[in-house]
């Protein structure tokens, strides 16, 4: 079993582990990692032993041969088995809720109940081609500081939230500025991840569909594919809260994901 307070990688999957009790996973957003969670396992903590997991690709787990929501999904299959995890409750945000959602879909005896945050189980529109060509430009220019990696981002990102969020990412390295993230690895299994989960069984354990009021992610014509493949689910929406529900509203979305796992 992973021990409280430890951060460890297995095969695959790098996790920090606080709290003690029944096991939660968290799983991040496309760019991010585990650290970008802490604010939900810190909430959970007192009663919940929390796995803020990085997903392949990014932070300090490995890098993939090929990103998918299968992939991912198999490779939280064998951290967990590592790690001594016979089920868990599992929280994930944007593709982290997608990769969550495919656990659940394909393994569903180790998911207990299910938390996913502003995104459907619904193949998604590319939209971050400008965010790669920003990426990749950091990488090429070199950037010693990250002030001039911020002003690279900024050419092309005008949000600076959004710049803020993918600077987290950012370590120096043989002498440069570079991603944590598999940046080149995430461009080209891109449209696997914009992809719906594969409906391989319907997931019958508690779902709670979380989705930002002010977000266009979770659209009602998502509504019946929800249903039917969650067949416990419940769809809430959190009022002054985007894609970022979780830090637009935190107390608001610790509160419901609280309520979800202790009901």
């Amino acid at each position: 079993m992973l021990p409280k307070g430890e951060s460890r990688m297995n095969t695959t999957i790098y996790a920090s582990t606080s709290g003690e009790g029944p096991d939660v996973l968290l799983l991040h957003g496309l760019f991010g990692q585990g650290s970008n969670l802490r604010g939900i396992a810190r909430a959970l903590e007192a009663q919940f032993r929390v796995h803020c997991l990085d997903l392949p690709d990014h932070g300090r787990s490995l890098w993939l041969d090929e990103a998918s929501l299968a992939h991912y999904a198999r490779a939280i299959v064998l951290w967990m088995s590592e790690s001594g995890i016979a089920s868990a409750h599992v929280v994930g945000h944007s593709l982290g809720g997608k990769v969550a959602m495919q656990l659940a879909l394909s393994h569903g005896s180790l998911v207990n109940r299910l938390v996913v945050a502003d995104i459907a189980p619904a193949a998604y529109a590319g939209q971050h081609s400008e965010v790669f060509d920003a990426l990749l430009q950091v990488v090429e220019a070199g950037c010693q500081s990250r002030q001039a990696a911020d002003e690279v981002l900024a050419s092309l990102i005008e949000d600076p939230g959004v710049r803020g969020y993918l600077l987290m990412g950012l370590e120096r390295r043989a002498g440069a500025y570079d991603w944590r993230f598999n940046v080149k690895g995430l461009l080209r299994g891109y449209a696997q991840l914009c992809a719906a989960p594969a409906f391989e069984h319907v997931f019958t354990g508690q779902t709670l569909f979380l989705r930002g009021a002010d977000s266009n992610y979770v659209r009602a014509e998502h509504e019946s594919t929800m249903t039917k493949w969650f067949s416990a689910s419940r769809l809430v929406s959190l009022t002054g809260a985007g894609h970022w529900l979780h830090t637009d509203q935190p107390t608001a979305f610790c509160d419901q994901v609280m309520r979800h796992f202790t009901a």
